[in-house]
């Protein structure tokens, strides 16, 4: 069994800087619908950290009742908490890489402290931004504060996909949340794009992450 994340990098970084923030995204490979980035502040001096997060695992080990129960949870233990998004229409005119770090600036702009330190998930590094930043292979199986922007941006997502599924019922964005499952592939077959869809990129059959 995989060993959750832990505290190893943010303890070593807590030395020198108060403020980290860990960050994820979710919905970079989706054909529909935005790109997510959560970002969470955790506190320094809570020694109950871990066991009160103890839940806390990457998004995609989850099932989404489980997301669902522990995304106040973070949000109730966090320091501070942002989630950032960017729309299909700028995916398509920045490109995914660029739209990505906006959705991730904005969850920084949300944030009540501007982080001394990110701490991302591997390619979502923030050049723009003048902090300190290390970005981690597999950080949200490592990172628990990964880890929890992981559940954030993910849920925050799934919440939005459910919203726009209302108005594009066709297409079922409520069970694929606009990734390429065969259902979905079918569905852009039969009634092309929707307003949502991400037209520059190309179709290919992909996972449901």
């Amino acid at each position: 069994m995989d060993l959750p994340p832990d505290l190893v990098y943010e303890k070593k970084l807590w030395q020198t800087y108060k403020y980290i923030a860990g960050m994820d995204e979710a919905g970079r490979g989706a054909l529909a619908g935005p790109v997510c980035v959560g970002a969470v502040i955790l506190p320094c001096n809570d020694p109950r950290l871990t066991q009160t997060l103890s839940g806390v695992r990457d998004s995609k080990q989850l099932n989404p009742r489980k997301r669902d129960q522990l995304a106040p949870q973070i949000k109730e233990t966090a320091t501070s908490w942002g989630i950032g998004f960017a729309s299909a229409d700028e995916i398509d005119t920045l490109g995914i890489v660029p739209a990505t770090r906006l959705a991730a600036s904005r969850a920084v702009e949300m944030l009540h402290y501007f982080p001394d330190f990110l701490l991302t998930d591997f390619r979502l590094e923030l050049p723009e931004l003048d902090v300190p930043q290390a970005a981690l292979v597999k950080g949200d199986q490592h990172s628990l504060s990964i880890a929890a922007a992981s559940i954030l941006a993910k849920t925050a997502r799934d919440d939005i996909m459910r919203v726009m599924n209302i108005a594009h019922l066709e297409y079922g964005f409520s069970k694929h949340k606009g990734y390429g499952t065969s259902l979905h592939l079918e569905k852009i077959k039969a009634l092309g794009y929707s307003p949502i869809h991400r037209k520059t990129f190309k179709i290919k059959k992909s996972g449901c992450l």
